[in-house]
């Protein structure tokens, strides 16, 4: 029985080694021969991480901000405090409901941001396997993590359905952040030959035409226009990508961007607090990414962190590469929103035991320590899980 044991492990190896080798002679086929230039992206040497001059933490710090708003967003949004029997559907004029509206409502304005911070470095750089398989495997990670320790406490359950969307790097591309993202990073390589191949007037028309179209028409309430993530990350490509490739001294000007992002953010608390019944919705200009204001206090907001003069910081460039692992922590799945929001942080229960004053004391004290625990579980995956296999990754891509 032993000696079979060995043989088998001994034809599984051999079956490996045959297979890789298969794989490396294929791969040098298609990039010695074939020459696809979206493939040849794909197999382009890692770049060495000691020859990247670090980043300033300007926008890094604009990450961090964008990623509590998100938080914050959702502390809102999936604890039942705006479900239709909710306390603040209930009660939708009191001191408390009008904080707590004003206080989550921008997190859409966050996602945009997001993505311009993506097209403004992207689009002068190139999509490399590794990218996409660290941010591939990092998604894959926390799904198959949190299932299962959900499914332990009794949060999840086994069916075929559930087992298929554990599998599939993503199930819906209409508004899911993570598999939308996913898709539209393997756009970049097709973005970034449309936008370096157009003239600058050529990219200006493109983005007041996109704008036209999705935002202005888009923020009036009798226009019906429709749209997926994946289709509006490209839009905001296009228009931070504008910004990246053809600086202008206009968007150097802070004092201006500053100014602008201070009357858009004060504009959009204004419709969230005195117009609450409006257009059927608690805050129709930011409801949406495409909406008016919320691309008006990203677009405003970035130019004006772009500008803003702080050197690098190892603390903050650290913490904001943790960012993206708190969306998929704490937006994993709807068992996480029931434990985290509901059980855990139970925000409805606040609601009706605090003043208004403790209750948004305690919002961002909810948010800022889900950040935290939450950023500080992703730099302890970066530092193991992720170090371990980009290490195997790179001595096997080397050899």
């Amino acid at each position: 029985m032993f000696a079979l044991t060995i043989l088998e492990e001994h034809e599984s190896n051999e079956l490996t080694r045959i297979f890789q080798e298969l794989m490396k002679k294929m791969m040098k086929y298609l990039w010695n021969k074939i020459k696809i230039p979206i493939f040849a992206h794909c197999m382009e040497n890692v770049v060495k991480q000691g020859m990247k001059k670090p980043r300033s933490s300007n926008l890094e710090l604009y990450r961090i901000l964008c990623m509590l708003m998100i938080v914050a967003h959702h502390y809102l949004v999936n604890s039942g405090l705006m479900s239709p029997d909710g306390p603040i559907m209930s009660n939708p004029d009191t001191p408390k409901s009008v904080l707590l509206l004003v206080f989550g409502a921008w997190g859409k304005v966050g996602i945009n941001c997001f993505l311009m911070i993506t097209g403004y470095f992207m689009c002068k750089s190139e999509i490399t396997c590794r990218k996409f398989l660290k941010l591939l495997l990092q998604i894959y990670f926390y799904t198959i993590i949190i299932y299962l320790i959900f499914l332990i406490f009794g949060y999840e359950t086994i069916s075929p359905m559930r087992l298929v969307k554990l599998i599939m790097p993503f199930w819906t591309i209409t508004n899911q952040f993570s598999g939308s993202y996913l898709v539209f990073f393997l756009t970049i390589p097709f973005l970034n030959i449309l936008v370096r191949n157009m003239t600058r007037r050529q990219h200006l028309l493109l983005i007041v035409l996109l704008l036209t179209c999705y935002t202005v028409l888009g923020s009036i309430p009798t226009f019906d226009v429709r749209f997926n993530y994946i289709t509006w990350f490209g839009i905001l490509y296009i228009i931070a990508s504008y910004i990246g490739l053809y600086p202008h001294k206009i968007f150097t000007n802070k004092a201006l961007w500053g100014w602008l992002s201070l009357t858009s953010i004060i504009i959009g608390a204004a419709t969230v607090a005195f117009m609450p019944f409006a257009f059927s919705s608690w805050f129709f200009f930011l409801v949406d990414c495409n909406k008016i204001l919320a691309v008006a206090v990203a677009v405003c907001t970035f130019l004006w962190f772009k500008n803003l003069k702080l050197a690098y910081s190892k603390t903050i460039n650290t913490i904001a590469a943790g960012t993206f692992g708190v969306l998929l922590i704490h937006a994993n799945s709807n068992a996480m929103r029931t434990w985290l929001w509901k059980d855990t942080v139970d925000c409805v229960g606040h609601y009706f035991s605090l003043n208004s004053v403790e209750l948004i004391l305690f919002s961002i004290g909810a948010v800022l320590a889900i950040f935290m625990v939450c950023n500080l579980i992703d730099q302890i995956r970066i530092a193991t899980v992720e170090k371990w296999f980009f290490g195997w990754y790179d001595r096997n891509e080397k050899g």
